[in-house]
């Protein structure tokens, strides 16, 4: 009788700790980030409505500049972007981002990427797409319209994703969106993982457009540079 009970109980262990995990990684708040703000000239932004609800400013996560690249540090969950950075027809958004201390800031990974196709953006109607890689070889492809929307699940592995060795650890993914013809493909380092319909994505709920602002999209609790943003017309 006791080996079965033992036996029970370490199953039932096993069987209840992804599920502690995941309650931890959905109540891990959003810290708050010393002389925050947007500090480079012409770029706005806007932290996620159930941020605001929890009473988090913009001035809780940061945008400054490191040398020739940009360094965002959250705080709440935030989309950077300048109202001069518009993309329209095909074309392909790209930028690098670093994350020089994986898992710095959190107690779990957290995705950061690109974000197209913004429109009515800082206000409660907005609506964009981001592609994302996360330091633990995982992507998301997500958006909102103005409500939350999410193309692939929650964090989809990929081998293209490159993996940090461990907490601490560098990792660096290249990240672009491609918008061509009635496709729209999130890039990440160099390979497709994720292929779309413009017409699943440009539709009631989601979308208003592919044309719009681009930018980067960050997770809550994340820091990284961004170097390169680069739109390119084709």
């Amino acid at each position: 009788m006791y080996r079965i009970y033992s036996t029970a109980l370490v199953l039932a262990a096993v069987i209840s700790a992804p599920r502690i995990a995941s309650a931890q990684a959905q109540t891990e708040t959003s810290r708050t980030v010393s002389g925050g703000g947007i500090s480079i000239p012409g770029w706005m932004g806007k932290i996620d409505a159930n941020e605001e609800k929890a009473g988090k400013t913009l001035a809780d996560s940061k945008l400054s500049k490191d040398g020739a690249a940009m360094k965002v540090t959250t705080g709440p969950s935030v989309t950077y972007w300048n109202p001069a950075n518009k993309a329209s027809g095909n074309y392909t958004v790209t930028a690098t981002f670093t994350e020089a201390k994986y898992m710095n800031l959190n107690s779990h990974p957290h995705p950061y990427g690109i974000m197209i196709a913004g429109n009515d953006l800082g206000t409660d109607t907005q609506s964009y797409l981001y592609c994302a890689a996360y330091g633990s070889g995982n992507f998301i492809v997500r958006g909102f319209g103005p409500a939350a929307f999410q193309m692939n699940g929650h964090g989809t592995p990929s081998d293209a994703v490159h993996k940090a060795a461990g907490p601490g650890a560098p990792v660096t993914q290249e990240i672009a969106i491609v918008v061509k013809g009635d496709k729209v493909d999130c890039v990440i380092n160099g390979a497709v993982v994720g292929s779309y319909d413009k017409a699943s994505l440009v539709t009631a709920g989601k979308l208003k457009s592919t044309d719009g602002i681009y930018g980067i999209r960050f997770s809550h609790n994340t820091e990284a540079t961004v170097t390169g943003l680069t739109y390119i017309k084709q």
